[in-house]
């Protein structure tokens, strides 16, 4: 965006015209609440068709239950299929990181290799004789009785207690117990989940028990862990989803699948690491410090100015008093040289050039800053109203949705307008903010992209101006109500309204960005396929809205095609015979 008057905020609303969503036309005023009933069967028709517009979902949250069910599913499928024991199933799955599908191929091509590499053997190393009353165990060389001594598939003694050692001791070195082998150093076998129940502390065993849960989604490449802070659910993802990672986890966290950062469609994840990465930079500190600051010509420290005279003195222990201008001793200077406030040598010595280089470095980092804070303003003022919103959304979710029933005398269901209304504000607000990531990095030389981009975004963010507005302060009147309000079904059709408009305005941006603006041709012109979508009931619908200099006239001249016509307010799409807007009300202009 050029400058802070191109930005659109909800003061704008003031501006709209007073009948925009006034129900009445120049020629009779419009009675389209004569039967509520046909009204509400409509909506919820329309709503059923919105939905249906939406991609399938593609990736699936998994409650604890839910990994284990798994877990054991897959455990007796390679069993089964393999006729081993469920201990060597389990042993198996972990190695091949629980893909199922590679335990069989590796297994049916070459099954004595794989029980050789995990450790599965199919006798004991180790042969005891039966009736052998004490054994000595490998590790503390006592004698024990048999029934004090355990051994795993390859038969070698061990007592209990140096096996909880051993055992006790994996663990706590973290998940690698998972793949936990023979003590023996010359053996390999592989030790299975049979033997943790040797194990005396019930501590250990939920450990253990926790790593091979969390094994089966951290080493699972088609699963992940939701990464909201005290999130204990996992995704799993299936693609082919057309390049869309955004993922919506049951806690409300929404994060992209691929880079796990905060969901930032339409804006790639190689932009999201460098806006993130330059949020946090020393880089943006350096920048500031060289375009506002000087260093003291003495001891270099850097040194800002905000008010008062050119005469400046250093800080503790350096005190060296200077001219701000020129950096020259302050003791040379005096009403000679252009008193408290100006100095001559250092209009001079610029005249000449002395300072250009300087003053060349401190002016490109001053706008590189501003033009950064500009961005970043912007981004964060959206990321600040998305979490209002979300706020505001759970206490409607609470209390407003009852009380606004109870007053309205209309049941739950048929409110639900609302909540979808501040459910687009929120994602809305999401897509705007990094938007605004997307612009800092767009090119400055592709001016064509940059006006197209600005006039996307503007009239997006138009858009979700006038609805948050209407449900943030529209909405009050009817909730501080004592009684129905008829008035009620004509917010019900704005608020409607407003959210399929302002839905179709965001699809319109993020198609756009996510083609990277191939509309724009080498002239700076913009195809109409960049500013069409398709309404809530399917059909064709373009816009043009509000625009400024030639933007304007090149828009509104392809929406305007043989077969529809542009409402100037809302930009629906009216098939030619409508003299007044379906959507709207407005009459043609």
């Amino acid at each position: 965006m050029e400058s802070e008057d191109d930005m659109h905020d909800a003061n704008d609303i003031d501006s709209l015209d007073d009948d925009f969503y006034s129900g009445e036309t120049e020629d009779a005023p419009l009675d389209y609440y004569s039967d509520y009933d046909d009204e509400a069967d409509d909506y919820f028709e329309d709503a059923d068709r919105i939905e249906s517009r939406r991609p399938e979902q593609n990736f699936t949250i998994l409650k604890e239950s839910d990994i284990k069910q798994r877990q054991e599913e897959d455990v007796t499928r390679v069993a089964t299929v393999l006729s081993i024991s469920r201990i060597f199933a389990s042993i198996l799955l972990r190695y091949y990181n629980w893909s199922v599908s590679r335990v069989h191929d590796a297994w049916f091509a070459d099954e004595e290799q794989v029980r050789k590499t995990v450790g599965l053997l199919e006798k004991p190393i180790v042969q005891l004789d039966n009736n052998t009353k004490e054994l000595t165990c490998g590790i503390c060389f006592e004698n024990y009785p048999r029934a004090r001594i355990e051994m795993a598939s390859c038969g070698h003694p061990y007592c209990i207690s140096c096996w909880e050692g051993y055992i006790s001791t994996s663990i706590s070195d973290g998940p690698g117990c998972l793949m936990l082998r023979c003590p023996d150093p010359t053996c390999g076998a592989a030790v299975g989940q049979d033997m943790i129940s040797l194990l005396k502390s019930d501590e250990d065993k939920q450990k253990y028990a926790r790593y091979l849960l969390r094994s089966y989604i951290e080493d699972n490449k088609k699963s992940k862990w939701c990464p909201a802070p005290g999130c204990e659910y996992a995704v799993t993802f299936d693609a082919g989803s057309g390049g869309n990672y955004d993922v919506s986890c049951l806690c409300s966290y929404s994060f992209c699948w691929n880079c796990t950062e905060e969901a930032h469609r339409p804006v790639d994840c190689g932009t999201v690491a460098k806006w993130i990465l330059k949020n946090s930079a020393e880089s943006e500190n350096m920048n500031w410090i060289l375009a506002n600051s000087k260093p003291c010509p003495k001891c270099k420290r850097p040194i800002e100015k905000n008010q008062g005279c050119m005469h400046m003195t250093c800080t503790p222990p350096c005190k060296y008093e200077f001219c701000w201008l020129c950096l020259g001793v302050w003791s040379d200077h005096g009403e000679r040289t252009g008193g408290f406030y100006a100095c001559n040598r250092y209009e001079t010595a610029k005249q000449e050039g002395v300072y250009d280089d300087t003053e060349r470095r401190r002016e490109m980092a001053k706008n590189s800053l501003e033009r950064y804070t500009h961005y970043y303003e912007r981004w964060a003022s959206n990321q600040s109203s998305r979490q209002k919103a979300l706020a505001d959304l759970q206490q409607m979710q609470t209390v407003h949705i009852e009380k606004l029933s109870d007053i309205q005398c209309q049941p739950e269901s048929q409110l639900k307008f609302i909540t979808e209304a501040w459910l687009q504000i929120i994602e809305c607000r999401r897509v705007l903010k990094w938007t605004y990531a997307y612009g800092f990095y767009l090119p400055e030389h592709e001016h064509a992209k940059k006006q197209f981009f600005e006039y996307l975004q503007g009239e997006a963010e138009s858009g979700l101006e006038r609805l948050h507005q209407c449900a943030e302060k529209e909405l009050q009147p009817f909730l501080c109500a004592d009684e129905p309000s008829r008035e009620f079904n004509d917010f019900r059709t704005k608020l409607a309204g407003l959210t399929s408009v302002t839905r179709n305005y965001f699809e319109n941006l993020v198609r756009a960005l996510e083609n990277g603006l191939s509309d724009v041709d080498s002239n700076g012109a913009s195809f109409s396929r960049a500013t069409s979508s398709k309404n809530a009931a399917g059909s064709s619908k373009s816009r043009s809205g509000r625009v400024k200099g030639t933007f304007r006239t090149s828009m509104s001249s392809r929406m305007n095609d043989d077969s529809h016509w542009c409402c100037e307010h809302c930009t629906y799409a009216n098939v030619k015979s409508a003299t007044t807007c379906q959507m709207c009300y407005q009459q043609r202009r």
